[in-house]
């Protein structure tokens, strides 16, 4: 009976273990920064791991009064690409954890 016992706590150490590696993955993902650019670099998204913005940068010639839509087109493609790049990341340094699990968004 107590054999189980140890084998229980053996678990939960290794889960404790994997937690703990999971954290710092995690805090390492965030610490990170991604940055998105539009066509042409005309404007540049920068975001952290854990998807703050942290600059926009637009170049004078990607404003054109004639046509604002392309600029918030310009806006919207860096700012994707950079998003996606955090997705891809985190699905890469934090999927290893929930493989063969079923949790959304992950």
């Amino acid at each position: 009976m107590m054999r189980g016992m140890g084998n229980m706590g053996n678990m939960m150490k290794q889960m404790r273990q994997m937690q703990k590696k999971m954290e710092a993955d995690q805090a390492a993902l965030n610490s990170q920064t991604f940055t998105g650019t539009s066509p042409d670099d005309l404007v540049t998204a920068t975001f952290t791991g854990d998807r703050k913005m942290t600059d926009l940068s637009i170049k004078p010639e990607a404003i054109d009064p004639d046509y604002p839509d392309m600029l918030t087109d310009l806006v919207l493609a860096a700012v994707n690409q950079a998003l996606t790049a955090v997705d891809e990341q985190t699905k890469s340094t934090l999927g290893k954890y929930t493989q063969g699990m079923n949790i959304p968004g992950m």
